[in-house]
């Protein structure tokens, strides 16, 4: 399996910013999704979180502003993709984003932990 991540850049505040990220190969089936982010010197946190049998969680600081969505794609090569739209962007969410899935994999799906390669996001006030 392949983690693709896009999106991310530069934004004024009060600006939106998509991220997507996209996971292929021979999945089974797919436990939770989400997105981190870290700034230099702290911990990664939870963004927002979409489990299949708990929901969608969310920070705090990003409720009501940011969205995350998902969308499996059958086919030969089955694609996990999961998005954060996030609007009225502030210099606070300036981060490296990481995208995260729990996937089921292969023929005898054993479940996995994947991450993306962080993208940047800047913020400018």
């Amino acid at each position: 399996v392949q983690l693709q991540a896009s999106g991310g850049g530069l934004v004024k505040s009060g600006g939106s910013l998509r991220l997507s990220c996209a996971a292929s190969g021979n999945i089974f089936s797919v436990n939770v999704v989400g997105w981190y982010r870290q700034t230099p010197g702290k911990e990664r946190e939870s963004v927002a979180v979409f489990s299949s049998g708990g929901g969608t969680l969310y920070a705090d600081s990003v409720k009501g502003r940011f969205s995350i969505s998902t969308d499996v794609a059958p086919g030969d090569v089955v694609v996990s993709t999961v998005n954060l739209q996030m609007n009225s962007l502030l210099p606070e969410d300036t981060a490296v984003y990481y995208c995260y899935q729990q996937l089921r994999v292969g023929d005898k799906a054993w479940q996995y932990d994947y991450w993306g390669q962080g993208t940047l996001v800047t913020v400018s006030s």
